[in-house]
């Protein structure tokens, strides 16, 4: 498959991302966005990053624009000084996908690219402009990380985390030795735990059972209160309680939406339903999937109402702060692109401040229980095919999932969403990302909602095979 753009930037197999295609993009985004005259660069640690981030930087040279080289940073490092220096940005990363693809994600002046924009970028495409030499004079940009450091230690304080013992799980993610020096800086003692020379693709909306049975095996051998991972970019988080338990992604939303005190949320459909239950979230607006569409809807509620306490999540966890929250020890300014700090460091801080584990906080939320994974290497034409008839043929909708109680509801904003009179949930859709499909469910119990996943798609591999 063709590099496309998905719900996250462009994305594709390293072997395709040509310095032609990547000298065409960059081009093309530089000509249609609003940049200011510079882009910020930053990247992944994949092998491919650095050579097409030279390629990048080479790019925005050639078209006479200050190229600033941040280097080896978080996604939302990234974005949160492209954002201080008022520049565009540009991200090399595949995020969570494995390592023979990757990526560019874009930033404007306000932000993370729109869909709107990533049509702008598409239509300026062609122009085969010529592959740019690697330019001398570009700028560093070393405070990068610094500054999102800074970001939650101001905001949260030494005390936050005082006592805890944290492990990190350090993999090959970008943010690893950064994570080691936040939460130091918040009190806690961070543990570190295996990190890799190699890429490791971790997706933490799909964690896998080996990979679950090795958490909770690090948490019991280091006696952890809680351990801590991102995927790749570190614009998804990854939590853990005492026992290795992971929590969900869109939990960690709702826990740090009540510890900012915000009172508007906007989260994809593929969301855990219990913020609908939950009177002191009186503002919820659904979206389709990705963090663009996210960004889009909070932008429409602040045009609104400026002041709103807007904030957004996905279920993989990423969250995105809308106006400027209060932290225990100072201010905390919005930024809206996926995060992976603020998500983890603010449900820690309010089961600290609580006296209490990550998981008695948890335990205090509605009882509603998602689940998520997916097939992998399955095109994306045949996921559309199958979703497109379950959702247009009531007949073979209610063939497949017959095995459910009757349908009460079906939701198609992004896929096919099926509710059922229970209050089981199943929703399938194709990834924006990458050649999978993907199924989220939700139910009453967690053990259900796995059941459900596990269910359903082992059902579609078995319908696609046929």
């Amino acid at each position: 498959m063709a590099p496309k753009f998905g719900t996250s930037g462009l994305r594709g197999l390293v072997s395709q991302l040509t310095p032609d295609l990547i000298t065409d993009v960059v081009r093309a985004y530089l000509a249609c966005c609003e940049h200011g005259g510079a882009v910020m660069v930053g990247r992944d640690l994949r092998a491919s990053s650095p050579e097409i981030a030279a390629i990048t930087l080479a790019a925005i040279r050639a078209a006479g624009l200050d190229a600033i080289d941040a280097g080896a940073v978080p996604t939302p490092a990234l974005a949160l000084a492209a954002g201080t220096r008022g520049c565009g940005a540009i991200m090399v990363t595949g995020s969570h996908i494995p390592a023979d693809r990757n990526g560019l994600k874009f930033y404007t002046l306000s932000g993370e690219i729109s869909k709107e924009d990533e049509g702008a970028i598409l239509a300026a495409r062609g122009r085969r402009w010529p592959v740019a030499r690697r330019q001398p004079d570009t700028f560093d940009a070393p405070e990068t990380a610094s500054a999102y450091v800074a970001r939650y230690l101001d905001a949260f304080g030494p005390r936050a985390l005082r006592g805890l013992r944290v492990g990190v799980y350090q993999h090959s993610s970008v943010a690893r030795d950064l994570m080691m020096d936040v939460f130091a800086g918040l009190g806690a003692v961070p543990v570190a735990l295996a990190r890799a020379d190699n890429f490791v693709a971790v997706d933490t909306e799909a964690v896998a059972p080996e990979t679950r049975a090795q958490l909770a095996q690090w948490c019991r051998d280091h006696r952890l209160d809680a351990l801590v991972s991102t995927d790749g970019d570190a614009d998804r988080p990854l939590l853990c309680d005492a026992r290795g338990q992971v929590v969900a992604g869109d939990v960690l939303g709702v826990l740090t939406a009540r510890a900012l005190r915000a009172d508007v949320i906007c989260t994809p459909v593929s969301s855990n339903s219990m913020i609908d239950t939950m009177a002191e979230f009186h503002n919820v607006r659904r979206t389709r999937i990705g963090s663009p569409h996210v960004i889009a809807a909070m932008q429409d509620v602040l045009a609104t109402n400026p002041a709103a306490r807007v904030v957004g999540y996905e279920a993989n966890g990423g969250f995105l702060l809308g106006f400027a929250a209060r932290g225990p020890a100072g201010r905390l300014a919005p930024l809206m692109t996926r995060d992976c700090l603020l998500p983890v460091i603010a449900p820690l801080a309010l089961a600290q401040s609580a006296g209490a584990g990550i998981d008695h906080m948890v335990a205090g939320l509605p009882p509603r229980f998602t689940a998520a994974d997916r097939l992998q290497d399955i095109p994306t034409d045949a996921s559309i095919a199958l979703i497109a008839t379950l959702r247009d043929d009531a007949q073979a909708r209610a063939a497949f999932f017959a095995d459910c109680p009757a349908e009460k509801s079906v939701d198609m904003t992004d896929g096919l969403r099926v509710t059922f009179c229970n209050g089981d949930i199943v929703h399938l859709r194709p990834s924006g990302n990458a050649p999978e499909c993907r199924c989220y469910a939700e139910a009453a119990t967690p053990s259900s909602a796995q059941d459900l996943v596990t269910r359903y798609l082992r059902k579609v591999a078995e319908t696609l095979a046929r």
